[in-house]
């Protein structure tokens, strides 16, 4: 048999082919923070516990407010709901004033709506006339408390007062500019403070624009310190990255 017949029935081997198509990308799971989720959660753990709610309600309940309780109708067997604890109301508006909310139609949403505030709540109601009546009917009370209230906090350190400026609170006329200019004595805080008050007190009827303006204004210029602070971090990294690659 001739060599060449030896081998004709064998298959022709053929080199390995080598997988040109293109890889897909993977699928992953990313986080999204736009979703409605319905959780059960108790209340205590809406807030940190640092949270500046907290210390607001604290002292809140170290105040003594037997002047707005002695004008409570609702005692004893009298007819009525019981009246919501004016330490509840004076704790709502002293929050919403240290971010900004003049306004009791946004103050009342945000008492269902936002964390803080339904944390304060602790599942009491509160609606708007009652917010407002509150702030209006009790106003010769609230002005000082408030006041006094937002000056500590900013002492503390807490809340800054020039910031709500920035973010459209009109009071540099009343407060005088040098409040913002030079270290502020606990006396200026407090003179700032009533500004902030007095400010914020004409928009408790008014329709919740302005409030949401400030609270945009506020919202912007924190995006804008969080890119800056982005920024600020990156350009850390690659430094670090700099150093590592000259090892």
């Amino acid at each position: 048999m001739a060599g060449g017949e030896l081998f004709e029935n064998l298959r022709t081997q053929t080199k390995p082919q080598t997988d040109t198509a293109p890889i897909s990308p993977p699928r992953l799971r990313e986080p999204r923070r736009d979703q409605i989720e319905l959780r059960e959660m108790d209340l205590e753990s809406l807030i940190e516990q640092d949270h500046l709610a907290r210390v607001v309600w604290a002292i809140a309940c170290d105040l003594d407010l037997i002047e707005l309780e002695n004008r409570i109708k609702s005692r004893g067997s009298n007819p009525g709901h019981p009246a919501i604890t004016p330490k509840l109301l004076v704790a709502l508006w002293v929050y919403a004033t240290s971010q900004g909310v003049g306004s009791a139609r946004l103050l009342a949403r945000l008492c269902l709506a936002h964390n803080a505030y339904r944390w304060l709540c602790g599942g009491v109601s509160v609606n708007y006339h009652t917010l407002a009546d509150f702030r209006i009917d009790h106003a010769d009370v609230l002005d000082r408390l408030m006041s006094e209230h937002l000056a500590s906090l900013a002492e503390a350190g807490l809340v800054n007062l020039t910031v709500l400026a920035q973010d459209g609170v009109k009071i540099r006329a009343s407060a005088g500019t040098s409040s913002f200019r030079r270290e502020e004595t606990l006396g200026r805080k407090l003179e700032l403070a009533q500004a902030v008050v007095e400010q914020l007190k004409t928009e408790t009827e008014a329709h919740p624009e302005a409030s949401n303006k400030r609270i945009q204004a506020a919202k912007e210029r924190a995006a804008r310190e969080r890119v800056e602070r982005v920024t600020a971090a990156q350009t850390a990294l690659e430094e670090l990255k700099g150093k590592r690659a000259q090892l």
